[in-house]
C-alpha cells in the first residue's frame, strides 16, 4: 500500500501560500491565522506558519505592524499592495487548476 499521508503533504504544501494570502484580505495576527485556516479545513503547525509569514514579509508581499490590545503585544500581518495582486493572480489560477483537476478526475 501507498503512504498516502506523504503524498496528502506533498499536495497541502503546494496551496498554503494561496490558503495564507486568502485569509490576510483582512489583517490577523499569527494565532488568529491559524485558527481561521483550521476552521476551514487547513490546519497549519506553528513551525510551519511562522516561516510562512516571514517569508512572504520578505518578498514584500505581506505588511505587518504590532499592536498591543489588551494584553501582550501581537504582530498582525496584511497583504501588501503586491501581495493583493499576486493573491488574485493564485486565485484565478487555481479556479482553472480546480477545473482541469475536476475533469482529469472525474475521467472526461
Amino acid at each position: 500500500m501507498v503512504a498516502i499521508a506523504k503524498h496528502e503533504q506533498d499536495l497541502r504544501k503546494g496551496v498554503l501560500v494561496l490558503a495564507v494570502l486568502s485569509q490576510l484580505r483582512e489583517e490577523q495576527y499569527g494565532y488568529s491565522l491559524r485558527q481561521a485556516l483550521a476552521k476551514r479545513g487547513m490546519p497549519i503547525e506553528e513551525g510551519t506558519l511562522y516561516p510562512l509569514l516571514r517569508r512572504l514579509e520578505a518578498q514584500g508581499l505581506l505588511a505587518s505592524r504590532w499592536k498591543a490590545e489588551n494584553g501582550p503585544p501581537r504582530r498582525y500581518y496584511s497583504l501588501s499592495t503586491i501581495g493583493a495582486e499576486l493573491y488574485r493572480e493564485l486565485s484565478e489560477s487555481w479556479a482553472s487548476l480546480a477545473t482541469v483537476m475536476s475533469a482529469l478526475l472525474e475521467g472526461e
